[in-house]
């Protein structure tokens, strides 16, 4: 996190923590969608700020579902468990990957739009409306409010994916645009093959990369990926959450490039 981040994740998590729920949730319009979270053991203790932020939505989902591991059962914080009931509800997994909060809710909501988004950041009023405005308008489309292009040298050899421009350029290969998980990413239903809940695969080819394997799953079913075109400020990270991250590891190691290299030759996805 930055340092001038800090005031206002600081302020945020005041603010939502202080709110009752009666007053997140009253008089809201329901969006015909399902948001989707997963959480680890040490963002245990911060998760219900994330939620309590979607709950803070200027339109609400009609589930939100967090996923954690079953060995969690036991151990969760009053302040999680109180925002439980008919609208949130945690249920578990037997596997930690963060793949889960897409593959758990497709298998039990084939039919329903929905909505992933991370355990560590507060999410905007209007991020939830902004990507369900943008999905209307685009009904077959991935909608991301964060892309990257996944990038080629001339040569056709792939890039690091520090070089993976961001989306706030267009893709001059459509097939290329990536979303990413943090800035909340829309899946319409049966977007993507049916190969996405294959547990042993992802695990082999892209144990750390959600993000990356549900590229592949769209890819191989049809399904093209675009930026929403409704500007949304990037979420406000937890202060705190960040001493556990993907991000470091994928990125400074360039693992998103070795895990994507990985499943396009498993594939056979060509660009």
């Amino acid at each position: 996190m930055k340092v001038k981040e800090i005031p206002v994740s600081l302020f945020n998590q005041a603010r939502l923590t202080w709110q009752s729920q009666k007053r997140l949730e009253e008089g809201k319009e329901t969006v015909p969608a399902v948001v989707s979270l997963a959480s680890i053991p040490s963002r245990l203790g911060i998760v219900h700020i994330t939620i309590r932020s979607i709950l803070d939505q200027s339109m609400l989902p009609e589930k939100i579902i967090l996923w954690l591991h079953q060995d969690l059962k036991d151990r969760i914080p009053k302040k999680l468990s109180k925002l439980m009931g008919e609208r949130f509800s945690i249920q578990f997994t037997t596997y930690s990957s963060s793949h889960r909060k897409l593959v758990e809710p497709l298998k039990i909501y084939p039919n329903k739009v929905i909505i992933t988004c991370d355990d560590d950041m507060m999410y905007r009023k209007n991020w939830l409306s902004n990507l369900y405005k943008a999905h209307l308008e685009n009904p077959d489309r991935i909608i991301g409010n964060q892309t990257r292009c996944i990038s080629y040298t001339d040569n056709n050899e792939l890039l690091p994916y520090k070089n993976w421009s961001s989306g706030t350029y267009s893709c001059p290969n459509p097939k290329a645009v990536l979303p990413i998980g943090a800035g909340g990413t829309l899946y319409p239903p049966h977007s993507l093959d049916d190969r996405a809940l294959d547990q042993e695969v992802f695990l082999k080819l892209a144990p750390k990369a959600d993000d990356l394997w549900f590229k592949a799953m769209s890819l191989l079913k049809g399904t093209l990926s675009v930026k929403s075109k409704y500007t949304v400020k990037e979420p406000v990270p937890i202060w705190g959450s960040q001493k556990v991250s993907l991000k470091k590891s994928n990125i400074e190691g360039d693992k998103n490039r070795t895990q994507w290299l990985a499943l396009t030759d498993y594939f056979k996805l060509k660009f």
